[in-house]
């Protein structure tokens, strides 16, 4: 720890990490072992993160993640949404196409961001708020094709008449953001992807990974 920074806090955010990494809970003496702090400082750090709802005890004892953190949740999206759109706009207008930044929301996939090309004579109306489960689309397929490789480089995922008839979708993952599953895509009425697209979408959300960071 430096001086400029709190101890108190750490812990407390430490606490969160740890809460977060578990389904089950922990106790006030796995956390007081995790932390290498005694148990009365983890009974203090449990009651002020108790006040805000950031973490919640159930009947046994053992503290889990509130539903306060949900309510700081939502405020991601505004931020990722903020971060993503230069690379999306340069997106859309290269490529001719709708181009979109999907996260992963519980078992579905999120369009958090949508933008459209401006020159095209019509291409596909893909609204941000739009879901669909992460096994269909190229946004989703990409996201799950992440967490099978553990990639290190973003790779393209290409899909067709998935969500909408005679549409064709292209999208990577974003690789290398803590605490964000996505992906960047696009989607055009095609019934293939141009070779070009998928090399384009790759270094696309590169580029948001990297805003991310």
């Amino acid at each position: 720890m430096t001086a400029e920074t709190s101890q108190t806090l750490d812990r407390g955010l430490r606490v969160l990490k740890l809460l977060a990494d578990t389904d089950h809970g922990l106790t006030v003496t796995e956390l007081s072992a995790k932390l290498g702090v005694n148990r009365t400082v983890v009974y203090r750090l449990l009651a002020t993160l108790e006040q805000h709802a950031l973490v919640r005890r159930d009947l046994g004892g053992r503290a889990r993640v509130g539903l306060g953190v949900l309510r700081l949740g939502r405020q991601v999206h505004p931020l990722v949404r903020e971060a993503a759109l230069p690379a999306l706009r340069a997106l859309a207008e290269d490529i001719g196409a709708t181009a979109h930044l999907t996260l992963v929301d519980g078992a579905e996939a999120l369009a958090v961001a949508v933008v459209e090309p401006t020159w095209t004579d019509y291409h596909v109306a893909y609204r941000a708020g739009f879901r669909h489960p992460l096994d269909r689309g190229a946004a989703g397929k990409a996201i799950l094709a992440a967490r099978r490789s553990a990639q290190a480089e973003p790779h393209c995922t290409l899909t067709h008449g998935e969500l909408e008839a005679g549409a064709s979708g292209a999208a990577a993952a974003l690789v290398g953001v803590t605490g964000i599953e996505g992906s960047v895509g696009v989607v055009m009425l095609a019934d293939s992807v141009p070779e070009r697209v998928g090399p384009r979408v790759v270094d696309a959300a590169r580029e948001v990974s990297d805003a991310l960071r």
